[in-house]
């Protein structure tokens, strides 16, 4: 640490974050360095807040109760009624479980962390709250009940995804158009589309991650939908994989592939010269495309690491990125090409009919100007 930075905290805890960022999320290390220095540090600020959550969650040594204590506490730290310091005094010597180091170092620094969150202004900061109240809310329900059996239907798949990543498409929203007063005139577009971001890029991580999170215990994907095909999930065995188990993962593929549609619609949306915004889009995007082209053409596939994106993928994702960003025409054409032969599944006209808006039942900062107010439906 240098000692300007020692003199001034904030810049300390800046540069934790920065340095921590990499170790618990190379996707995020790769998309978040695209944007502008003032979404840089929000947006990365954002991910680890929420990542946080997600430690909480998925410590294994933790039972329900005490996870749904933390979740409750840490909902307050970033709405600034506890105490940061105690809440990970408190939690970080409890994650001895499954735990990776990072991130009991990032729960241990919960403190710098939310001393970054605290320089935002108001809407940055309500936003944050909202998501992070909104996922401490939602996920812990469907992580108590989770089995092997998978989830009612694909109704109960929307709110598992919007609770875990939908949220953060529309906190995304929040925070560009906090950043930007043109893309905020485009916020009424932007927020019928952001939690279908949210959604395509999430149910691409389910199916890509359906055998590490049975070996857990868990299973995201729609029970009925298999059942009608005579497939029971909790049956699945990486030895004998029926080939309507396949035929079930086509059908799912069409569906996130119509919510990347959707993101790419959500990305074009942002003005053209917005490039480093687009590229941080467009990089999570090209890979969720990649990565369902991966698991079409491997059905028996048997491990997330056989249909992990190769590096030279993604270095050539990157690189479309840079070069096509602020080519609207351009980027169709590139997304045809990413789509091409992927199945693809219209979403019901009310797919989003069950899912929460949590900023109605949340105070509404006028920072943001008459936009910041447009409700989500």
């Amino acid at each position: 640490m240098t000692h300007a930075a020692a003199r001034n905290p904030r810049q300390a805890a800046e540069a934790y974050q920065d340095l921590v960022l990499p170790e618990v999320s190379r996707t995020f290390a790769l998309t978040i360095p695209q944007l502008d220095p003032r979404l840089r540090t929000v947006i990365a600020n954002a991910y680890l807040l929420c990542r946080i959550a997600d430690t909480i969650e998925d410590e294994q040594a933790l039972p329900s109760d005490v996870k749904q204590q933390f979740h409750d506490r840490f909902t307050r730290v970033v709405a600034s009624t506890e105490d940061p310091h105690s809440f990970a005094r408190d939690l970080a010597p409890l994650l001895h479980g499954n735990t990776l180091a990072a991130e009991r170092d990032l729960v241990a620094n919960t403190a710098s962390i939310i001393a970054v969150t605290d320089g935002f202004n108001l809407a940055q900061r309500e936003s944050l709250a909202r998501c992070v109240r909104t996922m401490c809310t939602g996920m812990p329900d469907f992580e108590r009940h989770a089995s092997t059996a998978g989830l009612a239907d694909l109704r109960e798949m929307d709110r598992y995804c919007y609770y875990v990543a939908g949220i953060v498409g529309q906190t995304l929203t929040d925070l560009f158009c906090d950043y930007s007063p043109r893309i905020a005139e485009r916020r009424e577009a932007m927020s019928k589309l952001d939690v279908s971001f949210g959604q395509g890029l999430q149910m691409t991580n389910i199916l890509k991650d359906f055998w590490e999170d049975r070996d857990r215990g868990v299973c995201w994907l729609p029970h009925d939908l298999f059942a009608r095909a005579g497939v029971r999930l909790e049956d699945i065995r990486r030895s004998d994989i029926p080939a309507a188990f396949g035929r079930g993962y086509a059908q799912l593929i069409g569906i996130a592939h119509s919510h990347l549609r959707n993101a790419l619609e959500y990305t074009l949306l942002v003005p053209e010269k917005e490039t480093g915004i687009r590229r941080f889009c467009l990089i999570a995007l090209g890979l969720a495309m990649r990565t369902l082209a991966s698991i079409l053409a491997q059905p028996d596939f048997t491990a997330g690491t056989q249909v992990k994106v190769s590096r030279q993928v993604v270095k050539k994702i990157v690189i479309a990125s840079r070069l096509f960003a602020g080519y609207s025409r351009v980027l169709q054409r590139w997304f045809a090409r990413l789509a091409d032969g992927l199945p693809l599944q219209a979403l019901a006209d009310d797919w989003r009919g069950l899912l929460p808006d949590p900023r109605a039942a949340w105070p509404r900062s006028d920072a943001c100007g008459p936009a910041h107010a447009m409700p989500l439906k």
